[in-house]
């Protein structure tokens, strides 16, 4: 490769890391990693509890024999052993992790974004008929000096 093919690489390479989509992915990530502990967080130590209260913590341990005798975990398992328990316990994972980043994340932002929207539209009506208001005013004294023109020097 030449120096001016590796220039025109690394300037690509720059210019692809400099547009403004990747650092917002990158922020986005980070932000993602950082949040998804407090999802966690509250998940483990205040959604399954409460959950627990009802049944169980721990679905893992529900199964049914598809073909007996299904005895023994692991490597020493006998049998064919349905694990619809963990299925469940991933879905109700799921489930209650996508409530809470909904209600605690998605849904006060979108009404925050609501609000400013609505604060911005009123924003321009008020500046729209603050304009209005000055072109009635400008075209009151147009008309007045139209008229004192029309009046002469000697008719005031």
């Amino acid at each position: 490769m030449s120096d001016q093919e590796k220039t025109s690489v690394l300037q690509g390479f720059k210019a692809f890391l400099m547009r403004g989509n990747v650092v917002d992915l990158a922020v986005a990530v980070v932000i993602g990693a950082a949040f998804t502990n407090i999802v966690n967080a509250v998940v483990k130590g205040v959604i399954n509890p409460l959950v627990g209260a009802f049944g169980t913590q721990n679905l893992d341990s529900y199964s049914s024999c598809l073909k007996a005798p299904c005895e023994g975990t692991g490597d020493d398992a006998t049998g064919i052993t349905i694990m619809w328990g963990s299925v469940l316990g991933a879905t109700l994972q799921f489930v209650i992790t996508a409530a809470v980043v909904y209600f605690l994340m998605v849904l006060p932002m979108a009404k925050y974004l609501a609000r400013v929207e609505a604060r911005r539209k009123a924003k321009e009506s008020t500046q729209e008929v603050i304009e209005i208001t000055e072109l009635e005013v400008l075209k009151e004294i147009r008309d007045t000096l139209v008229a004192q023109r029309g009046q002469g020097p000697g008719e005031r």
